[in-house]
């Protein structure tokens, strides 16, 4: 099943799994995407895309639930990391109904949410086009999903 975990391993020098992400990359603070990485993809990847979501976040729309961060898709096989700030790939549109990266901002005193940031092997190239959402994303890449992985991190407002 392509949705379980690969081999594939997803990485961040701004933070390690299940550890907080640095201000820097949150809505508190310069609201910039993380420096992210993978290696050992699936066998024939040949496109990749990246959701970062808080299934923690108290929103339930169309009957899914948590809250979508970034979505960044088109992303051809040879692309392997994306630099902070990174302009690669095309963007979706997250749940701040912006078309870029919406950092952590959990409502205050709502405690520590996670926040994964899955990166998908895909076996095709994608050329899709820029502000669809997570549901239409995954709605075109799932029967072209080999395999993903994620990095999860925290974050608590202050």
């Amino acid at each position: 099943m392509a949705f379980a975990l690969s081999k594939m391993q997803v990485t961040s020098s701004a933070f390690d799994n299940l550890q907080p992400i640095p201000a820097k990359y949150t809505g508190e603070g310069d609201d910039v995407s993380p420096p992210l990485a993978w290696e050992n993809p699936p066998e024939g990847t040949k496109g990749y895309a990246v959701i970062c979501h808080d299934p923690d976040a108290p929103l339930v729309e169309h009957g899914h639930y948590g809250f979508v961060h970034w979505l960044v898709y088109n992303l051809p096989a040879s692309v392997t990391s994306l630099e902070e700030a990174s302009a690669r790939g095309t963007r979706g549109r997250n749940n701040f109904q912006r078309n870029d990266y919406g950092g952590p901002m959990p409502p205050e005193g709502h405690g520590t949410h996670l926040y994964y940031y899955m990166v998908l092997a895909l076996d095709k190239p994608t050329d899709l086009p820029e502000g669809i959402s997570m549901d239409e994303l995954l709605k075109q890449i799932e029967p072209h999903l080999l395999g993903m992985n994620r990095l999860i991190g925290t974050y608590q407002r202050d």
